[in-house]
């Protein structure tokens, strides 16, 4: 790898132990994937995907305190993935015991150690740091250093910024030196297209749904989308981004995809379109009876596959807070249809905690409160990441959390008549 002479310097030692242990780290995580150099990370913030203090996380709590003690600061104020806990999600005494005594006993004092190490402020904990609300929204070609998989896909697929799937911890690495190992999809190839994924199908394609299919079929590799923009349109509004924040979470779980096209959509296919498609890609066609398949191929790993659901959660990667507002409507709709007042199955929305904020001053948070739906900050990957949960019978629409946990996946149709039919 070839090196300035200033991150040479740093290498070297000139700027300290601790930086230049960062740099190795750096330097070793590039000649892995046969970098040629380092480049200059130029996002104003950074985002780092390890939000949740596990007792058996010491290793990365001993590190932090390196850092501290050297008197090394991010180069980068930084966002958060979600927090693992929250008091109003549902969860009897044994499971609150575990969480707050055994899996998270760590997580003040984590966050103690990330404000002083750069937080961007005490709420700057969420999976969607790219809302409005959040704050930390990189431009076109920004140089990311981040590892959240979903908010990866999205950087690089709807805003144009440039960054690889990293490793946590490589990302505050990157942030605290400046600089990034300059591979992968850094690399104008490396953003071309190596599949051709052509959406036939006679409906709006579920996001989540037409996400997990394309992650499975093409993995890390990256696709470039032709007939999908016939249904979501050709701008990128707040319903559109809502679709793609999703959609892409999905190709990100169930594959590894760090980076998607889609025709006359998404920034970079608007400029360049099949100039972005490398020679020889595959193909692959998806209509209706493939995305029944995908479906009806999820594995249920209930204890009882036949067991009543026992809680719900809507919204991982977070909602946006114009998906708050729809679900609400949807849920009262339906909640009328079935004469009923409240949820059948206790629910939870997730959503980041700024954007919580702004949805409870409107009028929606009172009615969606009254049909007994939960608003929340939480992972719900990580609040089920535990053998307690792992027996429980939880339903969500998101292919994100289906994929890390024992919940099984609904489309968002199923989810509503399942929460305000009782799944009858």
């Amino acid at each position: 790898m070839l090196l300035t002479n200033e991150q040479k310097a740093i290498l070297d030692g000139e700027k300290g132990e601790t930086l230049a242990k960062v740099m190795k780290t750096l330097v070793m995580y590039g000649d892995a994937f046969e970098a040629e150099k380092l480049v200059p990370i130029t996002s104003q913030y950074n985002h780092l995907v390890t939000s949740f203090g596990l007792k058996v996380m010491s290793p990365v709590y001993d590190l932090m305190q390196t850092i501290l003690d050297a008197g090394v600061a991010s180069g980068q104020k930084f966002s958060v993935d979600p927090r693992p806990l929250d008091k109003n999600v549902p969860a009897n005494f044994l499971q609150n015991f575990v969480f707050n005594k055994f899996m998270y006993a760590k997580q003040d004092f984590y966050e103690q150690q990330l404000e002083k190490l750069g937080l961007m402020d005490k709420n700057a904990f969420s999976c969607t740091c790219y809302m409005d609300e959040v704050g930390n929204k990189p431009k076109k070609g920004d140089v990311l250093s981040w590892a959240e998989s979903s908010a990866v896909v999205y950087a690089n697929s709807v805003l144009g910024a440039r960054c690889n799937r990293n490793s946590g911890i490589i990302d505050i690495m990157g942030s605290i030196v400046g600089y990034v190992p300059y591979f992968g999809l850094l690399t104008d190839e490396g953003r071309r297209a190596t599949w051709i994924v052509r959406v036939k199908t006679t409906k709006k394609p579920e996001a989540q749904l037409l996400g997990s299919a394309i992650g499975m079929k093409v993995m890390e590799d990256v696709p470039y989308i032709y007939g999908l923009s016939d249904y979501i349109g050709t701008e990128l509004d707040d319903a559109t981004c809502a679709y793609l924040k999703d959609f892409g979470a999905a190709t990100a779980s169930n594959g590894a995809v760090g980076l998607y096209h889609i025709d006359g959509l998404t920034p970079e296919a608007k400029e360049q379109g099949e100039a972005l498609i490398a020679e020889g890609a595959k193909e692959y066609i998806i209509d209706d009876a493939e995305l029944a398949r995908v479906q009806a191929e999820y594995p249920v790993i209930w204890k009882n596959p036949d067991a009543k659901p026992k809680l719900c959660f809507i919204g991982c990667p977070h909602l946006s807070l114009e998906q708050l507002k729809t679900w609400t409507d949807n849920i009262e709709a339906a909640l009328k249809e079935s004469g009923a007042s409240k949820v059948a199955i206790p629910t939870v929305l997730t959503a980041a905690p700024g954007v919580l904020e702004v949805f409870n001053k409107t009028e929606y948070a009172a009615r969606l409160k009254a049909t007994g739906v939960i608003t929340s900050y939480i992972c719900p990957l990580m609040y089920m990441n535990n053998p307690l949960c792992k027996k429980m019978p939880v339903i969500t629409s998101s292919n994100k959390l289906r994929t890390y946990t024992s919940a099984r996946y609904y489309t968002d149709a199923q989810i509503l008549e399942a929460i305000t039919k009782g799944g009858k």
